[in-house]
């Protein structure tokens, strides 16, 4: 049964002074149980939508795949909230590195401390690539809000689109920042698509996950609306991302790598 990405609530509303009885589009909460090869690998809690590519995007991020050949199969469950991967080979699931673990909406220390442990060996994304004027990269972000239905329906999700130079190729929303981007790394497996020519525009906050997450796709180009982290920074500088914050209106402020950026 597919889930509904959002639910009516009645709520009272206060304004002007005085209450009043209102109703309110609040947004799903999903946890969803993910088996690997028949064992139970990690709960991710979520937004009930584009689960396949979330799932494989994160298996992907986590070091497990690095294609979707190496996937034989993919079953979600909805209801029950769990999905069963099969993959063509064994894999051996180091508890000091793989430990099973809750992933919440938010980016909590436990995860940070695991990203820190399993990705010291990103590879930097290649020096080629893509380059942007002032203008495309003010449009690639009003044209990634122009399509932020949820958000705009809600206010509880992050949005992220990929992009080429000029237009959005896909859009996700999710109420976890890290799995509207995962949803993208899916759908970039799926698709066969090659991050070389690509560019990440995110609404939420440039963090050290976030900006690992942009790495392990291999895009070079993250914009964002809002601010970068230090720690961020230091990784964009050390993995040759390109890293804009602050992309609002027509500003936006250029941290690393402005090669990419026609000034």
């Amino acid at each position: 049964m597919e889930q509904p990405l959002t639910k009516v609530r009645h709520i009272y509303e206060f304004g002007d002074n005085v209450y009043t009885e209102a109703s309110a589009e609040v947004v799903t909460e999903y946890a969803l149980t993910v088996f690997v090869n028949g064992q139970e690998f990690v709960t991710l809690v979520c937004t009930p939508a584009e689960l396949s590519e979330l799932v494989l995007g994160f298996i992907a991020s986590e070091g497990l795949i690095s294609t979707v050949d190496e996937v034989k199969s993919i079953e979600v469950d909805e209801e029950a909230g769990m999905v069963y991967v099969r993959l063509h080979r064994k894999i051996e699931i180091n508890p000091e590195h793989f430990l099973k673990r809750y992933i919440t909406s938010c980016c909590g220390k436990g995860r940070q401390s695991f990203y820190f442990y399993n990705d010291a060996q990103t590879s930097p994304v290649t020096a080629d690539g893509p380059k942007l004027t002032a203008q495309q990269v003010i449009a690639l972000v009003q044209q990634m809000q122009a399509q932020s239905d949820l958000f705009l329906d809600t206010g509880g999700v992050h949005n992220a689109a990929l992009c080429d130079t000029k237009t959005i190729i896909a859009s996700r929303a999710d109420i976890g920042r890290h799995n509207a981007l995962d949803k993208l790394y899916g759908y970039m497996l799926m698709n066969h698509m090659s991050p070389s020519d690509k560019v990440m525009v995110f609404s939420g906050r440039i963090s050290s996950e976030v900006l690992l997450k942009v790495a392990k796709m291999g895009v070079g180009i993250l914009l964002s609306k809002s601010a970068p982290t230090d720690l961020a920074l230091q990784m964009a500088q050390n993995l040759r991302i390109t890293a804009i914050g602050f992309a609002r209106n027509d500003r936006f402020k250029v941290y690393t790598h402005p090669e990419r950026i026609l000034m």
